[in-house]
């Protein structure tokens, strides 16, 4: 059997998962691998699939499958996994480092004081204790990002259609009833054909003035000259974004648009989870082998 991996993994993988057959980072093998691991980077279209003829089995390392077309897959009899459970703790603690940093102008800050300004007028700060945080999306990591927020003081609210009630939120029936009341927005959600440019110019209308809003879930889950027009307007008063179109970005109108924080996708990149994920692969390549 042979292993492709094709995407960035923990260094250790190769040696751990060697037990099962050849493994290797050549992509140009892919008509070789039985099974391929990937992240985010590589996509697993159709002209992918025919082109590995014996592909068995995919596993995304992470969360979201929209890099991979699940029903051409299913069409070729190939099993497709993802690890869920592995990321939840970074991507969480992302979002919330985002939350801190934008209200209290982390980056502004070192930015201008590298160039020898110092702008304490300039910068006036919010704390987060006794903000409203609306997280849209409760899932795994949805649900890290709310027990942090309850331990700064925050009241939390959500909005998930698949959850109905949570211990660590506040269920609302309607998007509109958490933007209309939350002071930070954070966005959770995969990416499908009802999540796809969710907040846009009418939604952003639903946004109390000067809110925050946070994305680490999906990019086009925004759409992203709306976003940047609410900035503009100070309809939005800050936006922290680690996740794009495509990785990297291309041309995006976030890189002009005035008080936004930009990551290159670091939300699932902590050593720890990576030591997670390759847990996870080893366990499904195992099951896999087993059946």
């Amino acid at each position: 059997m042979l292993i492709l991996i094709s995407d960035a993994f923990d260094a250790g993988l190769t040696a751990k998962l060697e037990k099962f057959g050849e493994v290797t980072d050549d992509k140009s093998r892919v008509a070789e691998a039985d099974v391929v691991l990937i992240r985010s980077k590589t996509k697993v279209r159709k002209d992918y699939i025919d082109n590995a003829p014996n592909l068995k089995l995919v596993i995304r390392g992470g969360v979201g499958l929209d890099n991979v077309d699940l029903d051409y897959a299913k069409e070729k009899g190939i099993i497709v996994k993802n690890t869920p459970a592995a990321s939840s703790i970074a991507v969480a603690e992302l979002a919330f480092t985002l939350m801190i940093s934008i209200t209290n102008h982390v980056a502004w800050a070192d930015r201008t004081m590298h160039n020898g300004e110092w702008l304490k007028k300039q910068m006036k700060r919010t704390e987060l204790y006794g903000k409203t945080l609306g997280i849209l999306g409760l899932g795994r990591i949805g649900t890290e990002l709310a027990k942090r927020a309850i331990a700064f003081g925050m009241d939390v609210i959500a909005y998930d259609p698949y959850v109905t009630s949570s211990d660590v939120a506040t269920m609302k029936p309607t998007m509109k009833d958490v933007l209309n009341a939350s002071d930070y927005v954070s966005m959770h959600m995969p990416l499908t054909d009802e999540t796809k440019g969710l907040i846009n110019s009418e939604t952003l209308k639903e946004f109390k003035d000067e809110a925050f809003l946070i994305n680490t879930g999906r990019g086009k889950t925004i759409v992203e000259e709306d976003v940047a027009d609410a900035l503009r307007s100070g309809k939005l008063k800050a936006f922290g974004n680690d996740v794009w179109y495509s990785d990297p970005p291309e041309n995006t109108v976030l890189v002009d648009a005035p008080n936004v924080t930009m990551l290159p996708h670091l939300g699932a990149s902590s050593k720890e989870n990576l030591l997670r994920i390759g847990d996870i692969v080893e366990e499904t390549i195992e099951e896999f082998i087993s059946q």
